[in-house]
């Protein structure tokens, strides 16, 4: 074999499809950065911040203390679709300015771990971006999770946003 049949650049460097083959394999020497997801009614920008202090977007519309994220999408929608206001629901990508810790509202109590992976900080989150595309819950679906929102509001549940973060977290 030539130098081009084998792959091999002329002036002896791997051509560009040759370069992900290596005659060890060798780990990956990369991480992929989690995503974090805001959902809301609020139009926001890229640089914006999300900060505690703000009327809760659930519960009796009290200051929140905390501001959420969530690392999966899911629960980011449910977070947008719930959100109070009139504004259209959106979802942005979010980084951390500080600390995250497990939200206890979703965790622990009502799910065995974090599956849904949702956090909440008493620092603020920067706003990256907007997703554009994502898919809704069903309106059937929707409905029977705003029923159930309104029978907790209705007897008296709200979010735990005061209590102090567990320090194991």
């Amino acid at each position: 074999m030539d130098a081009m049949t084998s792959g091999a650049h002329p002036q002896g460097e791997p051509a560009d499809a040759d370069l992900a083959v290596t005659a060890s394999p060798s780990p990956l020497a990369f991480v992929v950065p989690t995503l974090y997801f805001h959902g809301t009614r609020a139009q926001l920008q890229a640089g914006d911040l999300i900060e505690p202090g703000y009327t809760s977007n659930f519960g009796s519309g009290r200051i929140a203390n905390h501001v959420y994220c969530s690392a999966t999408l899911d629960a980011a929608v449910w977070g947008a679709e719930l959100a109070a206001g009139e504004g259209i629901p959106r979802i942005y990508i979010v980084e951390p300015t500080g600390a995250l810790h497990d939200d206890p509202n979703l965790t622990d109590k009502k799910f065995p771990g974090n599956p849904t992976k949702s956090y909440r900080s008493s620092d603020p989150l920067r706003v990256i971006g907007e997703l554009w595309e994502w898919q809704g819950h069903s309106p059937e679906v929707l409905q029977a999770m705003q029923d159930n929102v309104a029978r907790l509001a209705a007897i008296g549940v709200e979010a735990e946003d005061d209590l102090p973060l567990a320090s194991n977290q």
